[in-house]
């Protein structure tokens, strides 16, 4: 029998779990989390992105289990102002050249809590987001500051349905 598949960054498993199951928010850098990190630019320079299905999915559960999700990154396009609409994102922040200040700025606004919060990234920008969160996620891809913070670090890449996996272990640790 094959061994089990390791976390590139071990973690503990009943803390991550104990912290999933707090969240009422979930926000998601798009570039490298919801999308492989690749850049395509055409002939006349448009860029496009790639979603991966299985990821769309997994938010959709997430809102119909009552969490609320968002958008913090710091690139801005059009094509995920398009796939957010699609999913039915809460709020979506695009363009946030520093996230902790962005996501100071949305909790705020909409009277959160990081202590209900959780994010998803895996560059040095969203280190400043995971200390204001409950619950840290990375994509095993991850640069390695990130996974050092990290309180959960998927199995499969960014674009490569790591959302959908975080989505799937939130709604189990809130089973």
């Amino acid at each position: 029998m094959p061994a089990a598949p390791t976390h590139p960054n071990p973690f503990d498993l009943q803390e991550a779990l104990r912290r999933a199951r707090r969240i009422e928010w979930m926000f998601f850098d798009v570039d490298g989390v919801m999308t492989d990190g690749g850049l395509f630019y055409g002939a006349q320079g448009e860029s496009l992105k790639r979603f991966h299905v299985l990821d769309g999915h997994g938010l959709k559960m997430l809102k119909s289990a009552g969490l609320r999700i968002g958008i913090l990154s710091g690139r801005q396009h059009a094509a995920t102002e398009i796939r957010a609409k699609e999913l039915g994102f809460d709020i979506v922040i695009q363009g946030a050249s520093n996230k902790g200040e962005a996501f100071d700025r949305l909790s705020a606004e909409h009277q959160l809590s990081g202590a209900v919060c959780g994010h998803m990234g895996d560059d040095s920008p969203d280190l400043d987001v995971f200390s204001r969160v409950h619950f840290a996620a990375a994509v095993p891809n991850a640069v390695d500051d990130v996974l050092a913070q990290a309180h959960w670090v998927s199995l499969r890449s960014g674009g490569q349905g790591a959302v959908r996996e975080c989505c799937d272990f939130i709604l189990r640790a809130r089973a």
